[in-house]
């Protein structure tokens, strides 16, 4: 048996991911851009117990050695990655010529319905080079809420984000590592595709709610326009890139794509899915 391979080792859902295989007695190989400090650029560290070996999806010449002795592959696509067919896509065919036996990629919720999406290119992809793929196509993360969104709950009691009163079934990164623990460690998950949600489906309003309670002080929802949301960011220094990837992201929670909780969690892993409330009591600490 070898090792598996987890891109985006030192980001949230890599990391989660590769704390549940180490907690699974795999060995876990952490894809970062600087093994020598044992995490990511910025110091952010990996798991421990996982190797450290670098990877950066544009450097190619890297490749061969960070897939040594390596049999799996968990692969996500890093935020700041537009053009897949110049980065994800080679590293999957790269991956293939080495043999990889599965390949665990980290889409998202309602791709197959939305092609103009760059993981919508990556799944097809895989299914066209006949790849022994899983697809974990997971609902918004509670985590965006204790790190993109964290300064404003922190420092400003206040969460503003352009989702009305729509609601949205969260899930945390955390689940999302041990239901990839069980599909790399289990057979019966080849070419198969799962839709990951929460059990609960809240309403920003409702989530302000649980952060008051958790927090002890009033946290409020904004509930700006698109527009004044888009405005906000420009002022701040945020790119027309992921402007836009706010955007869509939001559209589709006002459109309620995001609203409908599963108990998939619950069925590949044997436990129910973390509950928001427990998320915010276990991070309570990023947001005082």
């Amino acid at each position: 048996m070898g090792s598996i391979l987890v891109t985006g080792a030192s980001g949230t859902v890599g990391r989660a991911v590769a704390d549940a295989l180490v907690a699974a007695g795999e060995h876990v190989v952490s894809a970062v851009r600087d093994p020598a400090s044992g995490g990511d650029a910025s110091g952010v560290s990996i798991t421990p117990g996982s190797e450290a070996r670098g990877f950066d999806f544009s450097g190619p010449s890297g490749w061969a050695k960070a897939f040594t002795g390596v049999d799996r592959l968990f692969l996500l696509r890093p935020p700041a990655i537009a053009n897949v067919e110049e980065t994800l896509l080679p590293v999957i065919d790269r991956a293939l010529e080495h043999g990889i036996r599965h390949i665990v990629f980290l889409s998202m919720q309602g791709v197959q319905f939305n092609t103009m999406t760059p993981h919508h290119a990556v799944e097809r992809h895989l299914k066209k080079r006949k790849a022994p793929y899983t697809f974990l196509r997971p609902n918004f993360f509670m985590q965006n809420l204790s790190t993109v969104y964290r300064d404003e709950i922190r420092d400003d009691s206040e969460i503003y984000l352009p989702a009305a009163g729509a609601h949205t079934a969260f899930i945390d990164a955390r689940d999302i590592g041990r239901v990839a623990a069980r599909v790399f460690t289990e057979p019966g998950h080849l070419s198969k595709a799962y839709t990951l949600s929460g059990e609960q489906s809240l309403t920003y309003d409702q989530v302000a709610g649980v952060l008051s309670e958790v927090l002890g002080r009033r946290i409020t929802y904004a509930r700006p326009t698109a527009s004044e949301y888009s405005a906000r960011l420009a002022a701040r220094g945020a790119t027309a890139d992921f402007i836009a990837v706010q955007q869509m992201i939001y559209r589709i929670v006002r459109l309620q794509v995001s609203a409908f909780p599963n108990r998939a969690i619950r069925k590949l892993t044997g436990t129910p899915a973390t509950s928001f409330r427990q998320f915010a009591i276990d991070h309570q600490a990023l947001w005082e």
